[in-house]
């Protein structure tokens, strides 16, 4: 019996052996009869930032180099530490495949890689960065085409001319200009090592950004060489104690994050629809963008804060109000670790950041900053005898009345609830319907604390909406797709302008927004962007919000909206670190935008009064009065003004 289960378990080991190679052979067969894929032109386009720079180039730019015009050492490191049997495999190296699927197993993560020169190549072919099974299908048939209509020193040299080197440098020949400002045939052991081991994690082994990992790699690279044969044990020894002298120009110019940026632009190019299929095939086009550099310099500025563990991530987009051009955008702490672009692909829960939709339909509706409301912990109960228990952050209660304008700054739960049922649970469903929200919600008890998934660039452009005095804008990143020839292809064209808010309520929620780092409302508990008061330097409007898994901030000025999620992919509850980390990374990066540039803020409406007020009660108050704060009002919905209450010139 034993033996007969054995004899079935060989058979059926070398039936998967012999289909594994069938199916490669009939692959092969199969793309040697295809026509020839043109790569010198394939993925040539050039993508231009909002003042017409250019700030991304694919394949077949000027700079590309000839394999046997290139550094013999660079090419032997890339071979040895990338693809050591790249000359003699079909593309696909089995034994190392089998090899890295073991270790990957052993070990319950993913800790080795096994793509190929070839398969690399394959993915820097493509014009958009979509991660699928289709997008992997294409990858794997684009494998053989190369191997099957190319000669490896063809494949070799295209890869070396494509690559991502980090920085925003593709491309060899960019690549010794940018680190060492050298021409790739006078590269030195030393530096062929260290520019050979940056591809497999650019934002990590970048010598400019992580000099320590830099060497560290730089060593395995030498390591590798010694052990194929390319060097002798004293060259390999001699190159990495060798001093590295990187160029002494200013590296802050180039973005290790703007890869994120040009995913989302692909993605956007794809789904245009009004591109001709052979130019997103074959390239040859020139991309013009909404994209601020320094605004994107910004977002990086506030980076590191995010990266609490290695787990963590985070994503962030800013977008100019007035048009809803995507002026920044990243994706993730690591594009080399991570391709996934949060920032246009993921889903989170929006929290307390719903909440100042909901207060502008309540102040439509006859609501006012002054408006109380008792905050105590609530059990809410309904006809279909269910119940709904919200919880304030940390269990913390007034248990007094308190004011709109206080809910706003310590995000009340209990507040925004009561609000939301007073209102009726489609008001608000309605309004973010009406704001560009396109996720599934329901009108529900909890669309009032943000239950729902929501896009954070989505999010983001509804906020413009708050940001702009009432008009709804669309996210876009690409202004302007033109041919090699010059030929537009495609030109953004605003939509006709639907006002779909009352400015001077969005300007009372704008104020309002100033109450969550003001402190002028420290009482019972702290606003919630207390710990940023010290570092604002600016009027700004900000929400923050927070669920078990995922932290927010989003505010903005007339200039700019800026979001900033933080969180784990994989759904883990957040600490406090993640929270505090998120909030002082959007301000370092919102104060970094405005650094050397003034952010107004807005004028009062003509049918707006201003007076000061306790902001926690709502009442009138004299300014000698400890918590005193100016709130607005439409005219006519002012507080009761009681003579001697006040003083009357401090009405605005």
């Amino acid at each position: 019996m034993k033996n007969k289960i054995t004899k079935i378990a060989l058979l059926s080991i070398f039936s998967l052996i012999g289909i594994f190679i069938l199916f490669n052979l009939i692959g092969f067969l199969y793309a040697y009869i295809t026509p020839k894929l043109d790569i010198s032109s394939a993925n040539a386009f050039s993508v231009f930032d909002n003042k017409g720079k250019l700030v991304f180039q694919g394949n077949g730019n000027d700079s590309w180099i000839p394999l046997d015009e290139m550094n013999e050492n660079l090419i032997n490191a890339t071979i040895s530490v990338e693809d050591k049997n790249f000359y003699t495999h079909w593309g696909f190296d089995y034994p190392r495949i089998a090899k890295a699927m073991m270790v990957n197993l052993a070990a319950g993560e993913i800790e080795q890689g096994a793509s190929s020169i070839t398969q690399q190549y394959a993915k820097n072919l493509f014009l958009d960065f979509e991660q699928s099974w289709k997008r992997k299908w294409k990858e794997m048939w684009l494998t053989y085409e190369l191997e099957a209509h190319y000669t490896k020193d063809e494949i070799l040299e295209g890869y070396l001319n494509t690559i991502n080197y980090g920085h925003g440098m593709y491309g060899v020949s960019n690549a010794a200009k940018y680190y060492f400002n050298k021409d790739v045939k006078d590269l030195s052991l030393s530096e062929a090592s260290v520019l050979a081991g940056i591809p497999n994690s650019p934002s990590d082994y970048s010598p400019v950004d992580n000099f320590d990992l830099s060497k560290k790699r730089q060593k395995v690279v030498l390591e590798r060489m010694y052990n194929n044969g390319y060097i002798s044990k004293e060259e390999m020894d001699a190159a990495y104690k060798k001093k590295l002298v990187l160029k002494n120009d200013d590296f802050g110019s180039d973005l290790s994050s703007l890869i994120y940026y040009n995913d989302a632009v692909m993605n956007e190019l794809n789904n245009l629809g009004t591109i001709p299929n052979s130019y997103l095939d074959t390239g040859n086009i020139r991309i013009y963008t909404t994209l601020d550099v320094d605004a994107q310099k910004a977002l990086e500025a506030g980076l590191k804060k995010n990266a609490i563990d290695e787990n963590s991530e985070t994503a962030k987009v800013m977008i100019n109000p007035k048009d809803g051009s995507v002026i920044a955008l990243i994706g993730g702490l690591n594009y080399g670790k991570s391709q996934f672009n949060r920032a246009i692909n993921s889903l989170r829960q929006p929290g307390s950041t719903i909440k100042p939709f909901l207060y502008y339909r309540a102040l439509e509706n006859g609501f006012t900053p002054s408006t109380t409301f008792f905050s105590k912990e609530t059990n809410f109960y309904f006809d279909n005898k269910k119940t709904y228990s919200p919880k304030n952050y940390g269990n913390i209660y007034a248990n007094k009345e308190i004011s709109l304008a206080a809910a706003i700054a310590y995000s009340d739960n209990i507040y925004a609830v009561k609000t939301h049922l007073f209102l009726g649970e489609e008001e608000l469903f309605e309004t973010l319907k009406k704001v560009g929200i396109t996720s599934k919600m329901e009108k529900s008890p909890s669309l009032a604390l943000g239950a729902y998934e929501v896009n954070i660039t989505e999010l983001a452009a509804a906020y413009a909406s708050l940001a702009n005095g009432g008009k709804k804008v669309t996210p876009h990143l690409i202004s302007k797709v033109v041919d090699k020839k010059g030929n537009t292809l495609y030109e953004y064209k605003e939509k006709k302008e639907e006002i779909i808010f009352n400015s001077d309520i969005t300007f009372i929620i704008s104020e309002l927004l100033t109450s969550t780092y003001d402190t002028n409302l420290i009482d019972y508990t702290y606003p919630t962007c207390i710990s940023m008061t010290s570092d604002i330097t600016h009027k700004y409007a900000i929400k923050t919000g927070s669920t078990d898994t995922d932290s927010w901030v989003i505010g903005y000025t007339p200039e700019v909206v800026f979001a900033s999620w933080a969180g784990y992919d994989d759904n883990s509850s957040i600490s406090t670190n993640i929270v505090a980390g998120n909030k002082s990374s959007w301000i370092k990066s919102m104060e970094k935008y405005f650094d050397k540039k003034d952010a107004s803020w807005y004028d009062v409406p003509e049918d707006v009064v201003g007076v000061l007020v306790n902001p926690i009660t709502g009442n009138p108050v004299s300014s000698k009065n400890e918590n005193k704060k100016i709130l607005y009002y439409l005219e006519g919905t002012e507080p009761n003004l009681k003579e001697g209450s006040y003083d009357k010139q401090e009405k605005q």
